[in-house]
Order: C-alpha cells, then sequence, then structure tokens
C-alpha cells in the first residue's frame, strides 16, 4: 500500500515513518523493513506511536477546533483501492522476496549486515507408489 501512494504521489522515499497501534508497538522496525512491511527509511527516524486512534479520538471530543480541522482533513482523504490498482500486484509480488526483490534498501544496509538472498529450491512433483492397485 506504501508503494502504491508513493508512485502516485511521486515520491522517492520517506523521511520518517510512524506505526500505529498494537503492532507498531511491538514490530521490530529492522525486521519489519527487511521483510517490506515499510519502505527503506533510517531506523531511528521508525518509531511507534502507540493506540493513536484513541488518541485522535480523545483529541476531537475535547477540542473543538480540533474536529472541525479534522472534519476538512477527512473532506481530503483519497481512498485507495488496492484491488484495482494496476500496480499493486507487481507491488506485491516483488515484496514477497526476502529481502526485498527489487528495492535496494540501502538506508537499512547501510545500518545492518544484508542477509544472503533465499533461492527457493525447485518444486520437484513425485508420484506416489502406494496407489491401490485396480483389481483383474
Amino acid at each position: 500500500g506504501v508503494k502504491l501512494l508513493m508512485d502516485r504521489f511521486p515520491v522517492q522515499g520517506v523521511d520518517e515513518i510512524r506505526i500505529a497501534g498494537a503492532f507498531g508497538s511491538n514490530v521490530d522496525s529492522k525486521y519489519a523493513m527487511l521483510l517490506g512491511l515499510i519502505p527503506d527509511c533510517a531506523l531511528p527516524h521508525v518509531t511507534s506511536v502507540g493506540n493513536a486512534a484513541s488518541t485522535g479520538l480523545r483529541i476531537a471530543l475535547l477540542n473543538q477546533e480540533s474536529r472541525v480541522d479534522l472534519a476538512a482533513l477527512v473532506k481530503r482523504v483519497e481512498k485507495v483501492e488496492t484491488a484495482v490498482e494496476p500496480a499493486f500486484q507487481q507491488h506485491f509480488i516483488e515484496a514477497m522476496a526476502i529481502p526485498h526483490k527489487t528495492d535496494p534498501f540501502s538506508l537499512l544496509f547501510e545500518q545492518i549486515e544484508r542477509p544472503p538472498p533465499i533461492a527457493a529450491e525447485p518444486l520437484i512433483r513425485r508420484r506416489r507408489n502406494n496407489r491401490p492397485q485396480a483389481s483383474s
């Protein structure tokens, strides 16, 4: 999804990443990046923001001016439907390789040693020899 947004608004990289919720609180940003869950970014600039939905709700409930700002912001949100985005499938396939098939993750690999790529072993199909024999 982030790659689609980067394509749509021609952005080459991100300066800062904030990960919300329980996932953001418990994920190791280095491994999330290595798996391709988040784009390349300097590791110190990847932070957890905890329960951002709850924090936003409290701000909106307690501050009238924030509610007005939020209402204006909601009107500007553009929905990205990944199911109909032609580039999504390609981004998805590329992200299945570990590390990522096409993204160099240069900022990440300045900070950690790059693991060797894991080559997929060829799938060998064997016939089962224990099939019941037909009676004559």
